[in-house]
């Protein structure tokens, strides 16, 4: 018995070291998946979360562009674009809550998964829209813009995976963004050509024809 003792009494400072290592290696994990400005999720970490959550069919994937951000940042400063961005993250965030997932893919371009236990993501959106656009606490009033939405319902594409539905999110935003209409839903209206995952008139490209989507 006292050799047993003996042996996990050794052992001890062992086991929390290793203990605290790994309480480490996890905090350097959740750092390195978090975006240094907005305090979100990068696109890595969002990816995760997001992932996990589209596994229910109420799963509402979003994506977010601050409007003529290039502007602000060229007239006002990069300091006002940054602040621009923390508020856009903050709000999101908020709207978002704990049983959501909300990131920052790059640059000024945000998403978010949402669970729409009422189906009423479309009044959600719209209020989130006007939240957005409000001047940012502490900036000169004159640093506002609005932020285009785009989204679409897991259950309406079931088969989708979350590339796909960022995709259906993304020709939505840039519908909602063309038609100055603040959000728009993945299905319904006119909507953009992409080829291999990637908005017409974005980066790897070749199509700009516009395609008719089918209504849910």
């Amino acid at each position: 018995m006292n050799t047993l003792a003996t042996i996990l009494l050794s052992a001890l400072p062992l086991a929390a070291g290793w203990a605290v290592h790994v309480w480490w290696l996890r905090s350097c994990l959740n750092i390195a998946r978090r975006d240094p400005l907005t305090g979100l999720r990068t696109r890595d970490g969002f990816t995760r979360r997001a992932t996990t959550l589209l596994q229910d069919p109420r799963a509402v994937v979003v994506l977010a562009d601050v409007d003529r951000f290039k502007h602000i940042n060229d007239t006002y400063g990069h300091a006002a674009g940054d602040a621009l961005l923390k508020a856009t993250a903050d709000r999101l965030a908020h709207h978002v809550g704990t049983r959501g997932v909300a990131g920052r893919l790059g640059g000024d371009e945000f998403a978010a998964v949402v669970i729409d236990d009422h189906g009423m993501a479309g009044d959600m959106l719209a209020v989130l829209h006007g939240v957005l656009a409000r001047p940012v606490d502490g900036q000169d009033p004159a640093v506002r813009t609005t932020v285009s939405l785009g989204w679409a319902r897991a259950a309406d594409f079931p088969a989708d995976d979350l590339s796909g539905l960022l995709r259906r999110a993304d020709e939505a935003m840039y519908a909602a963004k063309q038609a100055r209409s603040g959000t728009r839903r993945a299905g319904l209206g006119r909507l953009f050509a992409t080829l291999a995952g990637r908005r017409a008139g974005r980066s790897g490209t070749t199509t700009d024809v516009p395609v008719v989507g089918v209504a849910a």
